[in-house]
């Protein structure tokens, strides 16, 4: 009876036993299909994939969309619809790096430069244009160069006078643009020409002109040169970069739906506080030059590219109009806009501050911070930074009353 007792008290535990181990197996089981579901969740979610960006698709394209000319969008987020390129040579006039394959833009922007060419020329005593950038057969973002310059009313127009001959095509490749600036401050004098000043006037003078952008170097030449008819100088604005070429841009034509102007300027000619900041905004960025990249050191972050959806949905019918979508490899690159990209550079780079100018920059600076006033004058260049506007102003005459005639219509060819 004993031994009968304890079999069946050993049988009891070990049921137990066995009962209490499957208890984590039937857990397990239950949770394996909720985690596979969750999992499967995820998975019908994936991150839709955004394609080239868009400077790669309109980069490739090298024939301008077979629709109404117009500009859509903004400068900096659009595209050209029925672009018209500016022919290579013109009577005044030369087209520069035509293997960028930017000379393109609407019936405004043509009919503007012809007249602003011939106009300078005429009027002016300005031996010819000679053309940059404007847009890329159907606009939109470019590889290489430029924000802006994306609806075919913007143009670059170098401040080197053109040469009494026709250029070559490699010629128009190879010749830089000259710089105007002496030190990252100042216009250099031996460079900088009245002409220069009446031909910056004249392109601005024009009613359809919306900004025109230059160093702020020049624009302190201007406001000392610009005479008593200032009325002209409230569109020309500083912005960094432009030293050997302005920047012209058009107001978005009325008859255009879908062109987003800027606001119209303040109407103050800008020679004041604006361009104060400027300079002490170039002292800061000439201090903070960044020297050569340490080894292994990792570059800033960049901000990310547009995408097509980032463009007015008529880009990508402005993009597709002809079969002018280009190819896209399976790795999601474009092989066409390799081709695309853009050769040398059309002017030099900026100009910096020798180590000797740049050590009473950083003392001036130093001293402003700590409450002395004392002004940065160890150098030209300091010194010309300092005071935007101390210089005396010499004259250029006033434009005659036909330079604000509205230009006419260019029909889409």
């Amino acid at each position: 009876m004993q031994r009968l007792a304890l079999c069946l008290a050993l049988l009891l535990i070990c049921g137990a036993v066995s009962a209490e181990q499957i208890k984590p197996a039937i857990k397990s089981a239950i949770k394996t299909p909720t985690t596979s579901g969750a999992a499967k969740k995820v998975a019908k979610k994936p991150a839709a994939p955004k394609g080239p960006p868009a400077k790669m698709l309109f980069g490739a394209v090298t024939a301008p969309a077979p629709l109404a000319a117009r500009a859509i969008g903004s400068y900096a987020r659009g595209c050209l619809a029925g672009g018209i390129s500016l022919p290579i040579s013109g009577p005044d006039w030369q087209v520069m790096r035509l293997s960028r394959n930017r000379n393109w833009g609407t019936p405004q922007l043509l009919d503007y430069l012809e007249r602003l060419a011939s106009d300078a020329r005429a009027r002016d005593g300005w031996p010819g244009l000679l053309v940059g950038d404007m847009a890329q057969p159907r606009g939109g973002p470019m590889i290489t160069g430029h924000s802006s310059h994306q609806i075919g009313l913007d143009a670059d127009v170098w401040l080197t006078p053109m040469p009494d001959r026709i250029l070559t095509p490699q010629e128009r490749e190879d010749i830089s643009a000259t710089s105007m600036l002496k030190d990252p401050f100042t216009v250099d004098p031996a460079v900088w020409t009245p002409l220069h000043t009446k031909l910056i006037k004249r392109a601005a003078s024009y009613p359809q002109v919306s900004r025109i952008f230059v160093h702020p170097a020049i624009k302190k030449v201007l406001c000392q040169q610009a005479g008593k008819d200032r009325t002209w100088l409230g569109k020309v604005r500083p912005w960094w970069g432009h030293f050997y070429h302005f920047h012209i841009r058009l107001k978005c034509p009325p008859e255009m739906s879908g062109c987003a102007n800027q606001k119209p300027p303040t109407g103050d000619d800008g020679c004041g506080t604006e361009l104060a900041n400027w300079f002490t905004m170039l002292r800061k960025a000439e201090l903070a030059a960044p020297g050569p990249a340490a080894p292994g050191a990792k570059p800033a972050p960049k901000k990310p590219p547009l995408s097509l959806g980032d463009l007015p949905k008529e880009c990508m019918t402005v993009l597709s109009a002809g079969g002018g979508m280009p190819t896209i490899a399976p790795d999601g690159t474009v092989p066409a806009a390799l081709k695309a990209v853009a050769g040398k550079d059309a002017g030099p780079p900026a100009p910096h501050l020798d180590p000797e100018a740049l050590a009473a920059l950083k003392a001036a600076m130093s001293k402003s911070k700590s409450g002395k006033k004392t002004a940065p004058a160890a150098t030209p260049a300091t010194a010309a930074a300092a005071d935007p506007a101390a210089q005396p102003a010499s004259t250029v005459g006033p434009a005659s009353p036909s330079d604000s005639m509205p230009l006419p219509d260019r029909k889409p060819q």
